[in-house]
């Protein structure tokens, strides 16, 4: 500890001397990958305009789940259910668009979300149960319910506004995904940043005890910041059904892991206490980067899904807390 105080008292004085590379290691890896990708793939389409676009939109649920994700994690908690709830968004807002229109439709995607969200925060946090096992179960539940709605049916969606705001249309010719992806990087980077909630959360992720002790609603936090990844990821659902007009259980399939990694890679510890809404929307484009470039080089899902593993690794050891803390 003595140490540690050292270590930053010496940082505050010799700014220039003192230079972490950990900080910026999503940057410069998402430097690489792109070089790498650039050379290599240069005549099959890689640097085309269209295709690091699609980059960009493929990833936008992600992106928009694991910028919620950031503050779970920053608060020491994590949420394995944000797959299997966009899943059942997408179901659960298809089958309310044609029933009821567009309208009743958002409001019954948001509540769905809102719902396993509160549900995940109250175990948490009034019961007492790791948010690793609440979650694991929650997936299982929500994945169930998706599946079982329609017998495995795809629910195809037929409303055109609904389309094009949660999926392809476009604004002054930008892809309403991309926009979508820009207002989450924003707000969360501004909320982490910014305001008193976001300060909390760090505070309760890296010393719980401590921020309780300094009046910090450390319970209150936690149930929050699950809400709220319940919420986004139904938005993530949403967004997949506008994109796929259709709301399907397959979608979210594995996100959890590919959500998790671009958080970690981005920069946030694993272990609470700091976190980075801009290094998460690196680290996430970066994963669709790599999942985009294999794919053009001829690589099936299973290798792709090899290369994320590896990815939550190396994330994890390169994580900027040391394991020994």
């Amino acid at each position: 500890m003595q140490f540690n105080s050292m270590k930053a008292l010496q940082a505050k004085q010799n700014p220039r001397r003192v230079w972490n590379w950990r900080e910026y290691i999503v940057y410069i890896a998402f430097v690489v990958v792109f070089f790498v990708f650039a050379v290599t793939l240069r005549d099959d389409g890689f640097l085309s305009t269209v295709n690091l676009m699609n980059i960009v939109i493929q990833t936008a649920s992600i992106t928009i789940m694991a910028v919620a994700m950031t503050f779970v994690i920053s608060s020491g908690e994590i949420d394995l259910s944000v797959g299997a709830v966009a899943a059942l968004t997408s179901m659960t807002t298809a089958l309310a668009v044609g029933h009821w229109g567009i309208i009743p439709a958002i409001f019954v995607g948001l509540g769905t979300g809102l719902v396993i969200g509160f549900v995940n925060g109250f175990l948490v946090t009034r019961i007492g149960i790791p948010s690793f096992l609440v979650t694991l179960g929650m997936m299982s539940i929500a994945k169930g319910l998706a599946m079982w709605i329609t017998g495995t049916k795809p629910v195809p969606i037929l409303n055109t506004t609904y389309n094009f705001i949660f999926g392809g249309g476009k604004i002054w010719g930008i892809p309403v995904l991309v926009l979508w992806t820009l207002a989450a990087l924003i707000v969360g980077h501004i909320v982490l940043r910014k305001t008193k909630f976001g300060r909390q959360a760090l505070a309760t992720g890296g010393n719980e005890m401590a921020a309780r002790y300094s009046g910090v609603p450390t319970r209150r936090i936690k149930w929050i910041v699950l809400t709220v990844s319940g919420m986004t990821a139904a938005l993530a659902g949403m967004l997949y059904a506008g994109r796929m007009e259709s709301g399907r259980f397959s979608f979210g399939e594995g996100d959890e892991m590919s959500v998790i990694a671009a958080v970690i890679l981005g920069g946030t510890s694993l272990f609470g206490g700091y976190g980075t809404v801009i290094g998460t929307v690196i680290g996430a484009i970066m994963i669709s980067m790599i999942n985009n470039g294999l794919i053009i080089m001829g690589l099936n899902i299973s290798e792709q899904n090899v290369v994320k593993g590896l990815i939550i690794i190396l994330a994890v050891a390169l994580s900027k807390k040391k394991w020994s803390a």
